[in-house]
């Protein structure tokens, strides 16, 4: 199975949301808190690009983007194989 990365804040409702769909599909996720990690936050920031907005996910090696992103792949069908299923 894909090793899954998710940068979050606590106070993100996208961010529980989409923790909430890899629980349903029985996925551990590697949540990185950038609320008060200044160093996390530009960590984030290399890695996408420059975004800001959290969730920002990552499966593998692949960045996957946010919240609206990871179900739409879900819908699509294209998840699963993503994450090894």
């Amino acid at each position: 199975m894909s090793k899954v990365r998710i940068y979050t804040t606590p106070i993100c409702p996208y961010c529980v949301r989409a923790k909430s769909l890899f629980a349903r599909k029985g996925v551990a996720v590697e949540e990185i808190d950038i609320f008060t990690d200044a160093d996390a936050r530009k960590d984030m920031q290399a890695k996408t690009n420059g975004a800001r907005t959290v969730p920002q996910i990552f499966i593998g090696d692949r960045h996957i983007g946010g919240c609206d992103e990871l179900y739409a792949l879900d819908r699509a069908g294209e998840l699963d194989p993503l994450l090894g299923k």
